[in-house]
């Protein structure tokens, strides 16, 4: 450790005392681990391993990278696509394969899907957020190294059927699927290649979300014909069904815990709306800093001093 971080560090400390503050250098290594992993991917790489020796040694410990979270940015300053792929990719080499669970959105590639999954063979949960950029071929050329995931989010994505016939076949471990898409009633359209996807490939599924769905009665038979072991069935916004009678009997009697398509989305982050909010911050966001402009933002409107 040389002279002048040495001393840095212990003004840190010094600074905490005398604001009766704990010395967070002073608790247990298995406690600031659990910290880390609270804290985030990209806090502790940006931010946190920067404070001293100490938490710059912990934040290598391949311990805290079994899961990895790079949605959830709330608070963090801008961090472009190429940024948060190099960050993603630092996380996942301080793992040191020994990654069982990751979360990505937006700045997601194919070829970060095939570093991830070079990568580890004990991958049990993979979460896809508004990966537009992830396509059908880039899932089906990793697909052969999933055969230990147990969970797979797929929400807001370009992904079809063709992608869950394809984990369907290579992922017999397989026990949550969320394949959720934008909530809107128009246009009207009616397709159950989803349903029938996951109804012929998936038979030991426990836990099913289908958010906005196309599917008709036609496909949910499918589903509860090929998938018997479904304990939960999540099918909000799925306004093409029709559960009056013996359709709607036979799912209250064989799924636990299920969801109607009029039941409230208040839970749902997935929105029309909210993905539309989200697309439009990160380009303003984008145009702020590829700009280098300034602009000064009045609420209820903008205006020149």
């Amino acid at each position: 450790m040389n002279k002048k971080r040495k001393t840095r560090e212990t003004s840190t400390v010094l600074q905490w005392r005398r604001k009766g503050q704990p010395n967070w250098l002073e608790l247990p290594r298995d406690v600031m681990s659990a910290i880390f992993v609270k804290v985030g991917a990209i806090e502790v790489l940006r931010n946190v391993r920067r404070v001293c020796s100490e938490w710059r040694n912990l934040s290598e410990d391949p311990i805290i990278w079994h899961t990895i979270d790079m949605h959830h940015r709330h608070g963090i300053a801008y961090c472009s696509d190429d940024s948060l792929d190099a960050m993603c990719r630092r996380a996942i080499d301080l793992s040191s394969g020994q990654l069982t669970d990751i979360t990505v959105d937006n700045f997601a590639t194919n070829a970060l899907l095939k570093y991830i999954t070079d990568s580890t063979s004990h991958l049990r949960r993979l979460c896809l957020i508004l990966c537009y950029d992830i396509t059908d071929m880039g899932l089906l050329m990793v697909s052969d190294k999933l055969a230990q995931l147990e969970e797979l989010d797929i929400s807001i994505s370009h992904l079809s059927e063709y992608s869950l016939e394809t984990i369907g076949q290579n992922c017999p471990e397989l026990r949550t699927l969320k394949f959720n898409i934008e909530c809107h009633r128009t246009p009207h359209i009616e397709s159950n290649k989803v349903a029938f996807a996951i109804a012929e490939t998936m038979p030991a599924l426990h836990h099913l979300q289908l958010v906005g769905n196309k599917l008709t009665n036609d496909g949910l038979l499918a589903i509860l014909d090929g998938c018997p072991n479904l304990e939960s069935l999540d099918l909000r916004q799925c306004f093409n069904l029709k559960l009056e009678g013996k359709l709607g009997r036979r799912c209250a009697e064989q799924i636990k815990y299920f969801r109607h398509p009029c039941d409230p989305i208040d839970d749902y982050p997935f929105g029309a709306e909210n993905v539309a909010l989200e697309f439009a911050a990160e380009e303003f966001m984008k145009s702020c800093v590829f700009t280098n402009i300034r602009i000064r933002c009045v609420i209820f409107g903008c205006g020149r001093r």
